[in-house]
């Protein structure tokens, strides 16, 4: 192996320790990048005219549909913030499960999966569950390993629950790099990667997960009931059916809303999350909530929270395109290829890789940096596409949760209440990483359970398509590499 060979990897490896001693994803993997641009040229090794694709690379990026809803999403998640919808909701699900032990612990995941749609940021779910449960949890007698558990697990559901940004992130990526293994090994698209399949696909995982996390608490209550005991509900405010009904017809209502639109077709996720922001600040208007002056604040908060995932998409196209202008994919390509055990053996490596990697990166990075690496190679030797999102995302809900670097105990940390340490909220979370591990390998084990709920066939041999069935015939690729295509169909 010549020195040469050697830069892709050592560009990678120096990337991680970077990002791992604190510094900034966004200048980091652009800086990298450029350094190791112009050492590779130094010694023959890398093309400079290669760093002119750039901008047609982010052209490319700002003029994606899908990425185009992350704003929307972050927008929706601001504004379920400021108003008391949340609330609402807790206090309806305490009311139907919390005067049982364990009830109000089941009641807050429940709550989660219900919330997480609407939030579609991680961040934005783990704050909002923490501040309206921790506390009433912890005061009505509750184990503070197993409530901050509890809080960590049900805001990290919105990592794979649709439509989440980290979702839109990584579907964009495993798009991008179907098309470009297809084209590699010259096969045939029978049928295009939609959004929609990666969606309809990551549902069975979450409610896997959501099974295993009650099935997890249930068992708690029954063995130890003194560490979930049940709430006594205030008398002063008497929980109705019509106050019930309300309270979870909105967020249920919203999510069959937009993920029903999107996955019928009838609109694109960009439209599906705008009518989803649009019919959430009219209510929070008619109800007082939302002012001028807080809708103000809202749009400042998602400009800046904006900006940040679209400078960490720069750094990381940058990243991406020095490090195959050094042979890196193919050098990753050709590891894969070596290691025992064909497609599912070089599956179980990245999967590996991605689960430590999550100690010390968290999901967004990993999208960026570990993803488009990884991917190609993976999707080349015919693994299904969907089957490797789903575990990918499943795989990225654990960096939320696993310490040092976990952004959900982070958050539970920062709105953590006197009392509650931060080994405290480590011991929590190790349970619910157990169960992340649980439902990762029942996924490797029945593959068919998230594929064929994407209702999408799964990869064919080399150069085969269903008979009668239309393909896309993808040209080899040029020498300078076309930005990421969007996968949407056009519009009209």
């Amino acid at each position: 192996m010549t020195p040469t060979v050697l830069l892709a990897p050592v560009m990678f490896i120096s990337a991680i320790l970077l990002l791992t001693a604190g510094f900034p994803v966004a200048f980091t993997l652009s800086g990298i990048a450029i350094l190791f641009a112009f050492i590779g040229a130094a010694v023959g090794a890398f093309d400079v005219a290669l760093l002119s694709s750039l901008p047609l690379r982010l052209i490319g990026l700002m003029e994606n549909d899908l990425l185009q809803a992350i704003p929307i999403f972050v927008f929706l998640g601001v504004v379920l913030q400021k108003t008391t919808i949340a609330g609402d909701l807790l206090e309806a699900m305490s009311g139907l499960f919390g005067t049982r032990p364990g009830g109000l612990g089941i009641s807050t995941l429940l709550i989660g999966v219900l919330l997480a749609p609407m939030t579609g940021a991680v961040g934005a779910t783990v704050l909002t569950m923490g501040m309206l449960t921790l506390p009433t949890m912890l005061s009505a007698g509750y184990d503070k390993r197993l409530a901050s558990g509890i809080v960590c697990a049900a805001g990290t559901l919105g990592t794979i629950l649709p439509p989440s940004v980290i979702l839109i992130l990584l579907a964009t990526m495993i798009q991008s790099g179907y098309v470009e293994a297809m084209a590699r090994t010259g096969q045939h698209i029978s049928s295009p990667l939609l959004t929609k399949h990666i969606y309809l696909g990551a549902l069975v995982p979450v409610g896997l997960l959501l099974v295993l996390y009650i099935a997890y608490v249930a068992l708690t209550a029954w063995l130890q009931p003194h560490r979930c005991p049940p709430v006594t509900m205030p008398a002063e405010r008497p929980l109705t059916a019509r106050r019930i009904l309300i309270a979870i017809a909105v967020p249920v209502g919203l999510i069959v809303g937009m993920l029903g639109a999107i996955v019928t077709g009838w609109i694109y996720t960009v439209e599906a999350a705008a009518s989803g922001a649009i019919l959430v600040s009219l209510l929070a208007f008619a109800r007082g909530e939302l002012t001028l002056e807080r809708f103000a604040d809202s749009l400042r908060t998602v400009m800046r929270l904006t900006a940040m995932v679209f400078a960490l998409m720069i750094g990381a196209l940058t990243f991406t395109l020095v490090f195959r202008g050094l042979d890196g994919d193919l050098t990753v390509a050709r590891w894969l290829a070596q290691v025992p055990g064909g497609p599912a053996g070089a599956t179980a490596a990245a999967m590996l890789v991605a689960f430590v990697t999550g100690f010390f990166l968290d999901a967004t990075e990993i999208i960026l940096l570990v993803v488009p690496v990884a991917a190609v190679p993976l999707l080349a030797l015919d693994v299904d596409p969907i089957w490797l999102s789903v575990l990918l995302a499943v795989n990225l809900q654990t960096s939320f949760l696993a310490p040092p670097a976990g952004f959900a105990l982070n958050f539970v940390r920062t709105i953590a209440p006197p009392g509650l340490g931060t080994a405290d909220i480590y011991r929590g979370a190790l349970p619910m990483i157990a169960i992340q591990l649980v439902a990762l390998a029942l996924l490797w084990a029945a593959p068919q359970t998230a594929i064929a709920m994407a209702g999408r066939p799964p990869n064919l041999p080399a150069g085969h398509a269903p008979p009668g069935d239309p393909t896309l015939r993808i040209d080899p690729p040029l020498a300078e590499e076309p930005p990421p295509p969007d996968m949407l169909p056009a519009r009209k």
